[in-house]
């Protein structure tokens, strides 16, 4: 696989400085999979050219073990993740802005083009462009063709990438190096805590206005749900107030726990007992965190007793959907006052998410891990602090009820728990204590004798403390 690189116009030569590359050498670095070459080939007054090539030896892809089983495939010819290891071994000095010999070029534009012959585009021509364009670059993308003889193979994914701006080149590697590996939509290693550090450094400055981040930092982390709610808090906190974070829901599980659901019609219980509950409170203004799609937001706004409803969600495309089925832009004046949509993190401090009267918080607790569950508890229960709050959450004990739900499996695939009614009550008797509420529960769905409530919830008023 072959990355070029070329600056043009006066000065040509300062792209060698800034790769720490001396044109007239043969840089060789060997690789588990391969060796990695750089060298020049133009160096005139008014151009210098440099190259990368990568060859891969694909017996040593699978003796290595590099999460390939066969020994015919696209990796040697394709630029991938193979590649971004490459470039960081190679270019990493440059990636990292240091220039010793001449510092003042690391921050300075330059007349840069750039050449990938061979990129895998997964969904085609229009991703190149939709990720590359906002970041300043001239995009001209070529589809290589496969085979003729073999029709049945359809169109080639394969794409010949150029790129053209004025630039750093600092810049410009650093979006190479994280955006190949989301266009070719695999990677060779493994992606763990580690890989949300580093999208997040190589992504700083840029990654967060980018209108494509959604799917950047689902490709970039395989779209592992952990990592990302890891990313998106992170994006989130920079600037709590008008940040566009990305999705971070795993949507295929939720649909799998609404069809597990939908014989019960347990969601429609659920929000229905909620709503409820909130005006038998006396709740005038409702805050309604984790608001996903907007189903509790419906049932609220079809009663006047609730006379200012906020929603805050994480996810910017959930926030969406419920804009459109809450029909938004044409909903009345009057109603749509009574209506705010906030994409924030429930993770960290939020003036907007204080002042209400009531907070409903609907099936979510259980998508948060140990440290984040209890970053949320100080959120909601110290900062917010609304006079009541309504939790519901799975009680596990039901489950086994459920026909087509294997044994010792969660409902939801981004499930980090699901606790019994002891386990349930336990924690909300601690956080009502710490915080001074009273908390008392309620089984929601049918009951059964010995299992319990599909769901359950916990009803937190603000009080002296202790359980009521």
């Amino acid at each position: 696989m072959l990355l070029t690189l070329s600056q043009t116009g006066p000065q040509a030569e300062s792209i060698s400085f800034l790769l720490h590359k001396h044109p007239a050498n043969l840089h060789v670095v060997e690789l588990p999979f391969g060796n990695a070459t750089v060298f020049y080939t133009e160096t005139t007054d008014e151009k210098f050219t440099v190259q990368l090539l990568l060859a891969i030896d694909p017996v040593e892809l699978v003796r290595g073990a590099q999460q390939l089983e066969q020994y015919v495939n696209d990796r040697p010819y394709v630029a991938s993740s193979y590649l971004t290891v490459a470039m960081g071994r190679v270019f990493g000095t440059a990636m990292a802005g240091n220039c010793k010999k001449r510092p003042e070029l690391v921050d300075t534009k330059l007349p840069l083009t750039v050449v990938v012959e061979v990129i895998r585009s997964l969904g085609g021509e229009q991703v190149l462009h939709k990720l590359f364009e906002p970041l300043g670059y001239k995009v001209s993308v070529t589809r290589h063709s496969l085979d003729e003889k073999f029709p049945e193979w359809g169109e080639s994914p394969y794409f010949r990438l150029a790129l053209e701006a004025n630039a750093t080149v600092r810049d410009t590697l650093t979006h190479l190096y994280v955006l190949m590996p989301v266009l070719d939509d695999q990677k060779h290693y493994y992606v763990g805590d580690a890989e949300v550090e580093k999208l997040l450094s190589r992504g700083e400055g840029w990654l967060n206005t980018h209108p494509e981040r959604q799917l950047i930092v689902s490709r970039y982390l395989k779209r592992r749900v952990s990592l990302m709610d890891q990313a998106f808090a992170r994006l989130l906190s920079d600037e709590v107030e008008d940040t566009d974070a990305a999705e971070s829901q795993a949507e295929q599980s939720g649909i799998a726990e609404k069809e597990l659901e939908r014989p019960l019609t347990l969601h429609t219980q659920r929000i229905n007992l909620v709503a409820t509950r909130l005006k038998e409170l006396g709740a005038k203004t409702v805050l309604d965190l984790g608001c996903g799609e907007g189903r509790l937001i419906r049932r609220l706004l079809a009663d006047r007793t609730f006379e200012r409803i906020q929603g805050v969600d994480v996810s910017h495309r959930a926030l969406e959907v419920a804009a459109s089925r809450l029909k938004l832009e044409s909903m009345p004046a009057r109603q749509r006052e009574r209506l705010t949509l906030l994409q924030g993190s429930l993770l960290y401090r939020d003036h907007r998410l204080a002042g209400f009267d009531a907070a409903a918080v609907v099936e979510v607790i259980e998508h948060l891990d140990q440290p984040r569950l209890l970053a949320f508890e100080r959120v909601l229960f110290e900062f917010a602090r609304p006079t009541h709050i309504v939790i519901t959450t799975p009680n596990r004990e039901y489950n086994v009820l459920f026909p087509t739900l294997l044994p010792g499996k969660m409902r939801h695939g981004d499930h980090r728990f699901e606790w019994t009614r002891q386990e349930f009550e336990g924690w909300a008797f601690r956080v009502a204590e710490r915080f001074s509420y009273t908390v008392r529960f309620e089984p929601v769905g049918p009951v059964d004798a010995l299992h319990g409530a599909p769901s359950q919830m916990a009803i937190f008023v603000l009080g002296e403390g202790g359980a009521a």
